[in-house]
């Protein structure tokens, strides 16, 4: 017998794979680093999806596939646009995973893991920033979350631009005073701000690591540094925006929930967390806000479960699931 679900969670900085039964039992969970289309391509994309699905099959001993699974359910980063999601459809049916399959943007992994029927609005602040939100009659919102071009403000990587961005022009005279300048020169062991900005530019330095720019970010908000304290409040400001846009646009006023994840929020941007929920109760009151560490991955694998119709004893088998295998997980934080 085949397993039930090939629940996929790919994102930028690592990809998740499950295998999962028609009980809810995890068989198989491997990671792998990102593979998002939009940085790989779609055919390296599949491959690397199709290196990780094999390797669980193994791990799980059953026999090679495939098909891995009678259904795959994959949540990934860069489906953002209805057009990435048609070719990833495709390009995933080619492989023949699986029977049925289904593709979405790896934002309603966190949304389905963090809810009981998938029905509410998720935020995701990790390297950048996304929202989506399901009604019950199955209406949904979206945003194209590709970057500035799209209305995007925000994300670990955006935020540790900026943080660079102050600092350099503190030092140079152009903006505020700032201890952000002296935090940024003393993470990277350099003597000024414009020697950070010339190890970059030579590639001495990776781009990447401006993402390590946003614990740093947050830690010097929390001293009171007015310049970090005005961008810290203007992310919470932006996830708050996002999903009472979400929650207006589904008519979900009442006493909805309102999921947050992503590595921002679960490490240092934890602060943030009552001025978000403030923020969505101006339009729900009732509103419950909960933050999820669990692995997006669940969600995929609960949303395939839905999908192909599985009891209420499966779904919550592997809500309750750690594909690390150190225990029944913790439920979502709520605030």
């Amino acid at each position: 017998m085949k397993p039930a679900v090939l629940a996929i969670d790919g994102g930028n900085s690592k990809t998740d794979v499950l295998l999962v039964a028609d009980d809810g039992s995890v068989l198989a969970a491997v990671r792998g680093p990102g593979a998002s289309p939009q940085h790989v391509g779609v055919q390296r994309c599949m491959d690397a999806l199709a290196e990780l699905a094999a390797e669980a099959t193994a791990l799980a001993g059953l026999p090679d596939g495939p098909p891995f699974a009678r259904h795959t359910a994959a949540c990934l980063a860069g489906a953002d646009l209805p057009r990435e999601e048609d070719e990833l459809r495709r390009a995933m049916a080619e492989r023949g995973w699986s029977e049925t399959l289904s593709v979405d943007n790896d934002t309603f992994a966190l949304l389905r893991a963090g809810t009981d029927d998938g029905v509410g609005v998720a935020v995701v602040c990790g390297a950048g920033i996304n929202s989506v939100g399901v009604a019950a009659d199955g209406r949904t919102s979206r945003f194209p979350a590709i970057g500035r071009i799209s209305g995007d403000w925000g994300g670990g990587a955006f935020l540790g631009q900026e943080a660079l961005w102050w600092a350099v022009r503190a030092e140079d005279g152009r903006g505020a005073p700032t201890e952000l300048l002296p935090a940024v020169v003393a993470h990277f062991g350099m003597r000024s701000a414009a020697e950070v900005v010339e190890a970059l530019h030579f590639g001495e330095l990776h781009r990447d690591v401006l993402h390590e720019l946003c614990p740093l970010l947050f830690e010097v908000a929390e001293a009171g540094d007015a310049v970090a304290t005005e961008l810290v409040d203007r992310q919470a400001e932006e996830i708050g925006l996002l999903a009472a846009v979400s929650l207006r646009r589904l008519d979900l006023l009442d006493a909805p929930t309102v999921v947050l994840g992503g590595g921002v929020l679960a490490g240092a941007g934890r602060r943030l967390l009552p001025d978000i929920r403030r923020r969505c109760a101006k339009v729900a009151p009732e509103v419950q806000v909960r933050l999820v560490e669990a692995p997006p991955v669940i969600g995929a694998g609960l949303l395939g479960l839905d999908r192909i119709g599985a009891d209420r004893a499966a779904r919550d088998r592997l809500s309750r699931a750690d594909p690390a295998g150190a225990g029944p997980r913790p439920a979502p934080e709520a605030f």
